[in-house]
Order: C-alpha cells, then sequence, then structure tokens
C-alpha cells in the first residue's frame, strides 16, 4: 500500500518533471510563439489570401515565419504581429510570400499536357480557325514550370502564324521573379526528355555551370503578373484553357465555389479547366462538367 508521503512525493516529482519539459521546450524554441500569435497569423492569412490554416499547421507556421523575424532582428511572435497590423516596410507582402506554398515541376500530371497537346489543340484549331488566337491562364504559376511546360506543349503542335498567349499569376512576388528569369538548376528539368531540352532550353557554362534557361521563344509567349485571387482580377479572356492545379485546396468551399464561378465568367465556351490531383469541383460549382482526370470543360 503506498503511503500518503509516497504520494506527495510523486506529485513533486511529476510537477518538477512538467516544469522542467516546459522550460525545455521553451528553450528549444528561438521565438515566443503564443496561441493568441497563432490566431491572428491565422485569421490574417485568412482574410488576405482565403486560404484556410488548420490548428495542425502551427509549427509550419512558426517555421517559415522564423525566417522574417530574424530578418527583422525581432525576439517574439508578438512583436511580428504588431508589423504585420502596421504593414511596416511592405511586411505584409513578405508574409504572404512566406507562407503560401509553392511546390512544382515540368509536366506534373503529363496527362493533363497530352490533353492539351491531342484533343485541346485540335479542337481550337477549328473553333478559333477565323481569329487564330488562343488564351491560357496559369492561375497560380509558382516558380513558372508550369506555364513553360503549356508554352512547350503548345508551341510544339501549334502552327507557326497562330497567336497564343499564357498570363502566368500567382500571389507571391519573390516566385515570380525567379519565374520570369526562367532559370532552373539542371536536376529541374532532368526528367525532360533530350529532345525537349536540346529544343527549348539552354545549358549554361562558366559561372551558370549546372543551370538551364528557358529558350526566347517560350518566354516572349508568357506574361507574369501578381494576382490575388481574393481580390479584383485584371482578367477579361475570354479564355480557352485554364490551368489552377493545388490552389484552391487551401480554401473553404464558399471561397472555391466564388472563384469558380468567376473563372467561368472569364471563360469561352467548351473551354477547358485543369485542376490539382487531389481536388474536385463536385458540390463545388455546375459550371463544368468533368471529361477526364482532373479535367473539365466549360458548360454551355
Amino acid at each position: 500500500m503506498v503511503g500518503a508521503s509516497q504520494v506527495m512525493t510523486d506529485a513533486v516529482h511529476g510537477r518538477q518533471e512538467v516544469a522542467i519539459l516546459e522550460r525545455v521546450n521553451h528553450e528549444v524554441k528561438e521565438f515566443r510563439f503564443t496561441d493568441r500569435d497563432f490566431q491572428y497569423l491565422r485569421q490574417l492569412v485568412n482574410r488576405e489570401t482565403g486560404i484556410v490554416i488548420t490548428a495542425a499547421k502551427r509549427e509550419m507556421v512558426y517555421s517559415r515565419l522564423s525566417r522574417r523575424l530574424r530578418a527583422l532582428s525581432l525576439t517574439d511572435f508578438e512583436d511580428y504581429c504588431r508589423v504585420l497590423e502596421r504593414d511596416e516596410q511592405g511586411e505584409l507582402n513578405a508574409f504572404i510570400n512566406a507562407i503560401t506554398t509553392n511546390l512544382t515541376s515540368f509536366f506534373r500530371e503529363p496527362h493533363h499536357f497530352d490533353h492539351l497537346q491531342n484533343i485541346v489543340v485540335p479542337d481550337l484549331l477549328n473553333k478559333n480557325a477565323a481569329s487564330r488566337r488562343i488564351r491560357i491562364w496559369s492561375a497560380g504559376c509558382s516558380t513558372g514550370e508550369e506555364p513553360y511546360s503549356i508554352a512547350i506543349a503548345m508551341a510544339e503542335v501549334l502552327p507557326d502564324d497562330w497567336d497564343c498567349r499564357i498570363l502566368a499569376t500567382d500571389i507571391d512576388t519573390d516566385v515570380l521573379m525567379k519565374a520570369e528569369r526562367g532559370i532552373y538548376p539542371l536536376e529541374r528539368v532532368a526528367s525532360l526528355p533530350q529532345s525537349r531540352l536540346k529544343r527549348w532550353f539552354s545549358r549554361g557554362s562558366g559561372t551558370n555551370q549546372g543551370l538551364t534557361r528557358v529558350g526566347p521563344e517560350l518566354r516572349e509567349m508568357i506574361t507574369f503578373r501578381r494576382l490575388n485571387l481574393m481580390e479584383e482580377w485584371p482578367v477579361n479572356g475570354p479564355i480557352d484553357v485554364l490551368f489552377c492545379r493545388n490552389v484552391v485546396i487551401y480554401f473553404d468551399k464558399e471561397t472555391q465555389r466564388s472563384i469558380f464561378d468567376k473563372f467561368a465568367e472569364r471563360m469561352a465556351e467548351n473551354s477547358r479547366l485543369f485542376i490539382g490531383h487531389s481536388e474536385s469541383l463536385f458540390k463545388i460549382t455546375n459550371r463544368f462538367e468533368l471529361i477526364g482526370q482532373t479535367i473539365y470543360r466549360k458548360r454551355t
């Protein structure tokens, strides 16, 4: 039988262990990050971008924003929240750049580009024969691999006398700068066939060893612009093809519904919409019909 003194001793030891753990956890963290700070940042992200950050993303938020605190020589997240509230030195834009996710690659989800070349282009050659023009929007273009992949796919099959223009937009100004330069490490294009590498990329030498640059013919097809899907869109249309992949997955259902309705308003009849592999328009909008794996056509 355990005596009262033993119970008291165990309780004291338990409190000491908790105190030690709390002290260790505090020491491990470089910056103080309270629940209040996290709630403020979650609400700010949602208000500015429409992105919903769950409680499970707390460590991700801490990790990405710690770099901003170091850059600003701040000691805790409470001070950083004050900076954001006043938007000192344009920090709100840097905050959005840090928090948004940018994961992409050349010809990601290749069946989309097969469909673009084999189904969409022949249809557009017939449908747009009078104007001989095609307009494409890459919404959420990140560092540029998607719009350049679209440009390659179009340039390989489109007649030379056709006017094809691609609008590539993203909320993150840092990735847009990288995208516009069109310069990538060689490992980023290692999976592409040699025929495409030779035709559309130039390999760097000297100080540019290990790098490659997208050719000028492709760069001339694309216009890069910052665009926040939660703000006004300076996009008129009609858009023939729209890529919006792995973007709306971070929005709530109502925001998704609003975005896809606005897409539909700017898209041409029977135009195509490509979304991400983990996304669906089911119970979101009836403005599009599913015609393939994450491939939709605007309803007439």
